[in-house]
């Protein structure tokens, strides 16, 4: 997923942060109720659990909405863990891994008291699509789903539902093994039937988690309340999730990185979401590490995406050079030391890594394969959000791809709608720019699907930014996903990761961690950061 800011790491998971509360059965805070405040430098891209694709929205909503299947709030490799959620346990696989049995918990109520009934998973699934959701992809396996998502009628004939008995089940067109990961996803997060199929982050709909959004004011905050169902029907039934140890939760945008960590210092914010700031992290982590402030380390990479669609990135060379432009080690030195440098798509920590460098910074180099290529297109836009050091990365492309031989016209976006501007196949001169990937879950598949597929281009909510579709590798893709991940996928992986690279789809940059930062009332070593959505509400509670 994107991190909008990690800037904010990209998003935060962006740099995160954390309030936090226990998870149910590890005891209870001295203190119970009262408000617990934090910032975050940028809105989340949406605040609808079938749109959001960023680390700022994943927070906010993962104690929120449940779907089926969840990840277990822990900390680290723990929290790759698919747990039951609103389903009784892990499904029953059969048919050669093509059927899915679960069934719903009984009794279970969204916030405004509506009965939660197994066809409401139906009908979530197709809201995906009718939204044309940039999770829908995951689910295009569903039979029926491909001609659902052309002719929006008729619905998904792969699913069947029992309101009598809670039953679900899920036929596949062909064996998927990431698809309980993909249940456990937010896209999966089940709404009541009737949800409308548009944008609702002005008013989000009714939630199944421990808190509910009672108010959205897109741009600036939002805010939570305890969901009065938990206590009374959802919260007996679901372990691990918590019950949070504030009655309220609010949430203010402030766009100033260090008036954020002014706050949290003079304790008038709680906990701030966003990476602190490169030029005070060294101040931060000598006063306050291992009493407010901690490094987290989800699997992430940074990259500079090139069109590979259109000139002057549709060649090869052209895009060759400018990796043997990109200096990781620059950028390294931009992130002040939460950044490690790498130049490959695969991350260290994921499965199927294996150090790679097929272009050690060399200009000269760069500049001989740039005049080899000879593009006559050399007007070119950068695109990058305003999120410092994001930013200072963007700037430093800019600079590179001028010296290399480009005329390059920086565009600086708000964060707040990066993705969905750069997502949008209308907005002219997506030629190249900066982006971030965070893990959806510890598969590779997670760093090709989504990212470099041509199944994955769409129109509005695109994430594959390079618009990269190379057959033989999307054809590799769709049989990996389909197998379950060993010493020979995890080879095969490598050996994708490489060829990506010999295309240089993109120029990959590093990998990120993110922060924990603090107030002096909140019990740090409770807080949980999951290495897919960030920090859990839940587990904030005071010292």
């Amino acid at each position: 997923m994107r991190k909008q800011g990690l800037a904010l790491l990209t998003l935060f998971l962006v740099a995160g942060s954390a309030l936090g509360i226990a998870a149910c059965g590890s005891g209870s805070s001295s203190e119970e109720g009262g408000t617990l405040t934090g910032s975050f430098a940028s809105f989340p891209d949406y605040l609808d659990p079938g749109l959001s694709y960023t680390q700022e929205g994943w927070t906010a909503m993962y104690d929120t909405y449940l779907p089926l299947l969840t990840y277990k709030r822990a900390n680290g490799e723990e929290g790759g863990q698919v747990v039951p959620g609103l389903a009784e346990s892990m499904p029953e696989i059969s048919n050669g891994g093509k059927t899915y049995k679960l069934t719903l918990r009984d009794g279970l109520k969204y916030s405004d008291g509506t009965p939660v009934k197994a066809s409401d998973f139906k009908s979530t699934m197709e809201r995906l699509f009718k939204i044309n959701s940039p999770g829908s992809f995951f689910y295009e396996t569903i039979v029926g789903a491909e001609e659902f998502a052309e002719t929006k009628q008729g619905g998904i004939s792969g699913i069947e539902t029992d309101d009598a008995t809670g039953e679900i089940t899920i036929e596949l067109t062909g064996p998927r093994g990431t698809f309980s990961n993909e249940l456990g996803m937010l896209f999966a997060a089940v709404l009541p039937s009737g949800t409308p199929a548009k944008n609702l982050t002005a008013d989000p709909p009714p939630a199944t988690g421990p808190y509910v959004i009672t108010k959205s004011e897109p741009g600036r905050g939002w805010s939570y309340e305890r969901n009065p169902q938990w206590a009374k029907a959802n919260g007996d039934q679901i372990e691990g999730v918590g019950d949070g140890h504030f009655d309220k939760v609010e949430i203010k945008v402030v766009r100033n990185d260090a008036t954020q960590v002014n706050e949290i210092e003079n304790d008038k914010t709680m906990w701030m979401q966003t990476l602190v700031p490169a030029d005070q992290r060294e101040k931060i982590v000598n006063k306050y590490e291992g009493t407010q402030f901690r490094v987290d380390h989800p699997i992430n990479v940074y990259y500079f995406w090139m069109n590979n669609e259109k000139a002057p990135f549709d060649d090869v060379k052209v895009r060759q050079a400018v990796n043997y432009a990109i200096d990781p080690e620059a950028l390294e030195r931009i992130y002040a030391g939460s950044l490690t440098a790498a130049h490959q798509i695969l991350p260290a920590g994921m499965p199927g890594h294996e150090d790679l460098n097929l272009y050690p910074h060399d200009m000269a180099k760069a500049k001989q394969v740039f005049k080899e290529a000879n593009p006559a297109d050399t007007e070119i836009t950068v695109w990058t959000d305003n999120e410092s050091p994001n930013s200072d990365a963007g700037a430093y492309y800019q600079d590179v791809l001028n010296e290399l031989g480009f005329n390059a016209k920086l565009k600086t976006i708000n964060a707040d709608n990066y993705f969905t501007i750069i997502g949008n196949e209308t907005t002219p001169d997506l030629d190249t720019g900066w982006s971030d990937w965070f893990e959806d879950y510890p598969n590779p598949n997670n760093f090709f699907q989504p990212l470099l597929a041509g199944e994955s281009i769409a129109p509005t909510n695109n994430t594959n930014f390079s618009r990269t579709d190379i057959k033989e590798l999307n054809e590799k893709i769709t049989r990996l996903a389909g197998e379950p991940l060993g010493p020979n996928q995890e080879a095969e992986y490598a050996e994708m990761d490489k060829a990506y690279m010999e295309e240089a789809v993109w120029a990959p940059y590093g990998s990120n961690t993110t922060s924990t930062f603090v107030d002096s009332e909140i019990d740090l070593d409770k807080v949980i950061f999951n290495p897919t959505f960030g920090h859990s509400l839940t587990s904030f509670e005071l010292k």
